[in-house]
Parts: C-alpha cells; sequence; structure tokens
C-alpha cells in the first residue's frame, strides 16, 4: 500500500489531505492550551478558597482551631492547597510535554510538507515541459508533410501542362524534394521526442511521483503517531498525579476520623473553667430591723473565703446569681481595704508569714450611710480615681500576672508564659553558644576576624537571659501561688492584687462596696436606687477628668507582703516604692509601682519617707539609703 502506486494522479488531494492533518494538530495543540489555561485556573480557585478559609494569624480564629473538629478542617485546607498544587504540575507537564513539543513539531511539518511538495510541483512542471515539445516536434511533422504534399502536387501537375516551361518544371521538382526532406527531418525529430517523452513520462509516474508521494505518506504517518502519542500523554499527566491526589485525600479522611467529640468537649471545660465552686443557699435576711441586717455567711459573696460583705439591696437579689448580671458602675468604684492591717512578722526574715494573724472583722455598716459619707468627703474622691484605673486595667489588656482571671485560667496563661520565656531563654543560649563558638575560631585563627568583635553582642545575650530568668521566676512564683491555693482544685478560689475584694469597713474615710461575684460582678439590685440617685455622667465626667495622684514620698518594704485581698498590692522586702496617700489612721498606706499598678500595704511593713515637694508622677525614685 504506496500512495505512489494508489493516488499516482491526486498530487491536490494529497496536498489538501495534508493540509487538513496540520490544522488537526494545531486544532489539538490549542485544546491542550486551554486545557492547561482551566488547570492553572481551577489551582487559583483552590487556593484562594483555602486561603480563605484559613485562620488569621493573632486572632481569636486561630484559638479556636485546638479542637479535633477544627484542626481536621484546617488539615483539609491544607490538603487542597496541595491539591491545586498538583493541578499546577498538570499544567505545567502538558505545557512542557505536549503543547512545546507540539508546536515545535508542527513548524518541523510545514517545512517538510512544503519542500515534498515542491519537488513534486517541478516533477510535474518537467514532464509537462516534455510534453509540449513533443506537442511542438509533432505539429512541425505535420506541417512539414503537408508541405511535401503540396509540393509534390505542384510538380505533377507543373509537369503534365505543356505550356510550362523545362526550367519550371525542374524548379517545381527540386522544391518539391526539398519538402519531402525536410518532411523526412521533421519525422525523425518527432519520433526522437516522442522516445524522449515516453522516457520521461515513465520515470515520471514510476519513480519520481512515488517517491515523493512516499516521503508525503510517511510525513503524514509520523504526524498521526504524533497525535496519538501526545493523547496518550495527556491521560498520563492526569495520572501520574492521582496517587498524590489520593495522598491528599487520604490525609483529609485521617483527619476527619481523628475528630474526637470527647476531646472536644474536655477542652471546652479546660477553656472556660474557672476555678470557682458553685453559689451556696442565700440565707434569709430580715429587714424588720433595717440598720441591723443579718449576714448571709453562705450566700455566693461569702463564697470567696476571708473577703465577707455583707448584704445590699436584698429585696430583688434572692432571683439572681452573680454569673448572668452586669456589674452596676458605681459600686465596682467603692472598694478600698477594710480591714484591719496585718501585724508585722515576728521575723524580717522573708520565710516569715507575710499576712500574719487578722484582727477579728468590725460591725458592717450600711451601704447608705457610706455613700453619703462619701458624697460629703471630698478628699476621699481618689479612690474613684484608683478604682477606675483598676476597672479599665481589667477591661483592656489585663495585669501582667493575669490576676484578673479565673484561677484555673490564671494558672493556664501562666504556665503558658513560663514555657514561652523558657523558648525565649533557650534561644538566646544557643545564640550565645554559637557565639562563643565563633569567638574561639577568631582566637585560634585571627585572619578569619576579630575575637573582640562579638564581646559586645555576647554581654547582651548575658543580660538578655538574666532578664528572662527573673521573668521566668516572677511568673513561677505567681504560678506557685496560684497552684498552691488550688492544691486539690476544691478551695474557695480568692482574687489576687489589682481585682478589688469586698472586705469590712474600718473606718468613716474607706469606700464601701457591695456584695461582689467571683468575677467582680455584683448581685445588689436597685430597690434602694432612692439613696443613690446621682447622675451617672457626673461621675463619668470626674473619672475622664480627673489625673493619676501626685506621689508625696518613697517608701521602702521593710516584708514582704503578699496583696490577696482586693485594693491591697504584693511587695518584697527591700523594694522601693512611691507613696501617693499616708496612713490615715487606719493602719494602712496607698503606694505605687508604676502607673498602672498600686494599692494598699499595711503601714508596719514599709519605712516611709515624705517628700513634700514631690507632686510629680513620673519623679524617678531616688534611691533610700540603708
Amino acid at each position: 500500500m504506496s500512495w505512489g502506486t494508489e493516488l499516482w494522479d491526486q498530487f491536490d488531494n494529497l496536498e489538501k489531505h495534508t493540509q487538513w492533518g496540520i490544522d488537526v494538530l494545531e486544532k489539538y495543540i490549542k485544546f491542550v492550551k486551554e486545557r492547561t489555561e482551566i488547570e492553572l485556573s481551577y489551582a487559583k480557585q483552590l487556593r484562594n478558597l483555602s486561603k480563605k478559609y484559613q485562620p488569621k494569624k493573632n486572632s481569636k480564629e486561630e484559638e479556636e482551631y485546638r479542637y479535633t473538629s477544627t484542626r481536621a478542617f484546617l488539615a483539609t485546607l491544607n490538603e487542597m492547597n496541595d491539591y491545586a498544587g498538583q493541578h499546577e504540575v498538570i499544567s505545567e507537564n502538558m505545557t512542557s510535554l505536549i503543547t512545546a513539543e507540539l508546536t515545535r513539531y508542527v513548524q518541523e511539518l510545514k517545512q517538510e510538507r512544503k519542500s515534498h511538495f515542491h519537488d513534486g510541483r517541478k516533477a510535474q512542471q518537467h514532464i509537462e515541459t516534455c510534453w509540449k515539445q513533443l506537442e511542438a516536434s509533432k505539429r512541425r511533422f505535420e506541417r512539414d508533410c503537408k508541405e511535401a504534399d503540396r509540393a509534390q502536387q505542384y510538380f505533377e501537375k507543373m509537369d503534365a501542362d505543356i505550356n510550362v516551361t523545362k526550367a519550371d518544371v525542374e524548379k517545381a521538382r527540386q522544391q518539391a524534394q526539398l519538402r519531402h526532406q525536410m518532411a523526412e527531418d521533421s519525422k525523425a525529430e518527432y519520433s526522437s521526442t516522442l522516445q524522449k517523452f515516453n522516457s520521461e513520462q515513465h520515470e515520471h509516474y514510476y519513480t519520481h511521483i512515488p517517491n515523493i508521494f512516499q516521503k508525503i505518506q510517511e510525513m503524514e504517518e509520523r504526524r498521526i503517531v504524533r497525535i496519538g502519542e501526545s493523547m496518550k500523554t495527556f491521560a498520563e499527566v492526569d495520572r501520574q498525579v492521582i496517587p498524590i491526589i489520593g495522598k491528599c485525600l487520604d490525609e483529609i479522611t485521617k483527619a476527619a476520623e481523628s475528630v474526637d467529640h470527647k476531646n472536644d468537649s474536655q477542652m471546652v471545660i479546660e477553656a472556660f473553667k474557672s476555678g470557682f465552686e458553685p453559689p451556696g443557699d442565700v440565707d434569709f435576711e430580715d429587714f424588720t430591723q433595717p440598720m441591723k441586717r443579718t449576714v448571709s455567711e453562705s450566700s455566693l459573696s461569702n463564697s470567696r473565703g476571708d473577703g465577707k460583705s455583707e448584704p445590699k439591696f436584698g429585696s430583688k437579689s434572692k432571683g439572681k446569681l452573680w454569673p448572668f448580671i452586669k456589674k452596676n458602675k458605681l459600686m465596682s468604684l467603692l472598694t478600698s481595704p477594710h480591714q484591719p492591717p496585718p501585724p508585722p512578722p515576728a521575723s524580717a526574715s522573708p520565710s516569715a508569714v507575710p499576712n500574719g494573724p487578722q484582727s477579728p472583722k468590725q460591725q458592717k455598716e450600711p451601704l447608705s450611710h457610706r455613700f453619703n459619707e462619701f458624697m460629703t468627703s471630698k478628699p476621699k474622691i481618689h479612690c474613684f480615681r484608683s478604682l477606675k484605673r483598676g476597672l479599665s486595667l481589667k477591661l483592656g489588656a489585663g495585669p501582667e500576672d493575669f490576676s484578673n482571671l479565673p484561677p484555673e485560667q490564671r494558672r493556664k496563661k501562666l504556665q503558658q508564659k513560663v514555657d514561652e520565656l523558657n523558648r525565649d531563654i533557650q534561644k538566646e543560649m544557643d545564640s550565645r553558644d554559637a557565639l562563643t563558638k565563633m569567638k574561639d575560631v577568631y582566637i585560634k585563627n585571627p585572619q578569619m576576624g576579630d575575637a573582640a568583635s562579638v564581646d559586645h553582642r555576647l554581654a547582651e545575650l548575658g543580660q538578655n537571659i538574666e532578664k528572662l530568668r527573673l521573668e521566668v521566676q516572677k511568673f513561677e512564683g505567681w504560678l506557685a501561688e496560684v497552684e498552691g491555693r488550688l492544691p486539690a482544685r476544691t478551695e474557695q478560689p480568692r482574687r489576687q492584687s489589682g481585682v478589688y475584694e469586698a472586705q469590712n469597713p474600718s473606718g468613716v474615710n474607706s469606700c464601701a462596696q457591695d456584695r461582689e461575684s467571683p468575677d467582680g460582678s455584683y448581685t445588689e439590685e436597685q430597690s434602694q436606687e432612692t439613696e443613690m440617685k446621682v447622675p451617672a455622667t457626673d461621675f463619668d465626667d470626674e473619672f475622664d477628668d480627673e489625673e493619676p495622684l501626685p506621689t508625696i514620698g518613697t517608701c521602702k518594704a521593710l516584708y514582704t507582703f503578699e496583696g490577696q485581698n482586693e485594693g491591697t498590692i504584693s511587695v518584697a522586702e527591700g523594694e522601693l516604692l512611691y507613696v501617693i496617700e499616708e496612713d490615715k489612721g487606719d493602719g494602712w498606706t496607698r503606694i505605687r509601682r508604676n502607673e498602672d499598678e498600686e494599692g494598699y500595704v499595711p503601714t508596719s511593713y514599709v519605712e516611709v519617707y515624705l517628700d513634700k515637694n514631690a507632686k510629680d508622677v513620673h519623679k524617678p525614685l531616688q534611691k533610700i539609703s540603708e
């Protein structure tokens, strides 16, 4: 089966067919190119989809991904990202293995086809030229034969005419002979041309054209094979990524199977458990004697342990519990230590009991009396200022020791902080070790660098490590304090310094506080609103306009004091602090450590150095001689 023998006369059709084959190849290239564009677009959309649902860094969403269900969803998003990557691989492989290769092959195919059909046209032109030469020789032979016949007839006519001279007859005879000779020459030439044409024609149809058509056939068959191989590659490119896509789907299945509802339920407990005990029964309060109300010893406000406060406005409070109500703004500001200060330790040793035994609680007085006293006692307005600052601290970023959190949550936060600091210390130590090795190399090989150039950095790393260790000790101390107060998770937790706790009033100059819940909420109702009718806007304006209290001196802590009650502040032995309010006779001195940390300490625990000229809250702390 050969095109040269079977299709010897179909030159034009073969030309059209081969051009159609090239068009089909170009169409397939365009199809593959559009497929690669679709794969890229699909991969891009998958990546955007995965990115859209990824948790934002340092946001609340990131904290939510600690549950197994959300972690499984995050794993699904990551696997979808890898899944998109495989579609990008498909696009890249199809572009390099099919589109680029076929495009180059099409250019080569066009050049080869052009060459073959050029040779075919050249052969056809040659055979047509031979045919024209044969036709010309044939016509010349035919013309010479006719001329010879006419000359012969003219000679015979002249020879038969008796009136024609002998010379005319001889001339006619010579002319006839000449024509016959020319006819013979034309015959010989025609015969030679005919033989030559037959030879060329045989060569054309049995040698040249078959060879050219055979090359065209081979070219077309290579094109067909090439397009078939490309289609096979098209399928193989997809098949190559199927195992990886299968792994992605297997990982998604594995992530789905890792979802543990029990574990997620336990994590919810760990995330929101406060560590407080449920409130006890609310006792009956006898209002037959308005000024001598009984104290509800088992009520929720007394579940805090030492800091018990009397219930106020109880006519409507029995149906309202602290976890479900908002804090009254005015009452949240009426706090200060109303308990007699503890006596100083018998020994100045830091191991002595810091707080010591406390004196019995004094009898409480009605909130209305305290409020009236507060409204008439203008010098005590600083109580609002400090409490407003404490409230803003609680509502803002929170204190450094996380004392605004429930005990269990505080313990977790402190443990996380300790772990974070330990990791920072390890990084700094690794950097220091690396620099130390570098310094040793410089010492042994001075040409590599100056050993003294790393001393400054080593000193900085040492200082950083020391600071971090001090921070770790500080947070470990707070952590030990929390864990020590909750050994079996059954004790009634008490709030730390910076979160105010209700105490018994010790004098007329103390600010009052109503019954407070463990998270700072209150359970008072508004049955006594007639005694507390003060415009809220007046208080707000006064709080916003007031500046921090000026310092009136400095003090040095003689003993370590752990301020566990609301309104107090913890101090360490030998620590230097600012004094912002001296003892008013109740045994407490108000001090400040920094702009956001202040409170009361027992006067007997500090040595006070009053400075009448100290009016600036930012005045640097002077060094006190021993």
